[in-house]
């Protein structure tokens, strides 16, 4: 892997952390591929890839491809693509469930499975997935979400062990509240200073894409601010 320019791809980049997380790694370097559900904005710059359902095999299979194609290889995979839902389970729907399940573990594995070959091919390389915090604890209303991420936590577990002796690293990120716009817009009365930044989750993120990380495999790290 060459730690000066790795080759990238960001799954939900053209979010409000993705696309400060794609800004970092560009910024330090880095060549990256953003694939997104969503259509491409004008002012990502390519290699971006909309209207890609990162939850359907094949379609993340091929997405992944074509990234790595226009990137010239793959070294590195950020799993950023994901959801949130506040629902009660005594009011909610088991179909919220499905779909967080959907949104947050079955994207991270899809495309984690279409990067490994060329992973592999590379000699190896980064898996950077973006659990949560409330894995570990789920509060009232956030049951799916927490159980989604959950799994999020185990994949990276299982996939850290399963890859750990063929050079290839798989570490999880474990925000609190992110401070963007539609959590502002959501909590207009809580104290955003207390939460992290997708900057600050950026750093962490390119820091496990450094050469000083290759030691570091299978961890969940909480990057929660003062939450």
């Amino acid at each position: 892997m060459d730690f000066s320019s790795p080759r990238v791809v960001v799954t939900g980049g053209f979010g409000a952390l993705g696309r400060k997380v794609v800004e970092q790694l560009r910024a330090n370097g880095a060549r990256v591929a953003v694939l997104d559900h969503a259509p491409a904005p004008a002012d990502v710059a390519a290699p971006a890839f909309g209207g890609v359902d990162l939850a359907d095999e094949g379609a993340a299979r091929q997405a992944i491809e074509q990234a790595a194609q226009a990137l010239g290889g793959l070294d590195a995979l950020v799993n950023i693509a994901g959801g949130f839902s506040w629902e009660t389970i005594a009011d909610g729907s088991l179909d919220t469930w499905d779909r967080l399940y959907r949104l947050n573990l079955r994207t991270a594995l899809a495309a984690s499975q279409a990067a490994l070959p060329h992973l592999l091919a590379a000699g190896g390389g980064r898996i950077v997935n973006i659990g949560a915090a409330a894995a570990g604890k789920a509060a009232t209303g956030m049951g799916a979400y927490a159980a989604s991420k959950a799994g999020v936590a185990r994949l990276t577990e299982a996939l850290a062990d399963e890859f750990k002796d063929r050079g290839i690293t798989v570490n999880a990120l474990l925000p609190s509240i992110i401070d963007t716009p539609a959590n502002r817009k959501d909590m207009p009365d809580a104290d955003a200073s207390r939460w992290v930044t997708p900057a600050q989750l950026a750093g962490v993120v390119q820091f496990l894409l450094s050469e000083p990380a290759a030691a570091i495999t299978g961890a969940l790290i909480p990057v929660t601010g003062r939450v």
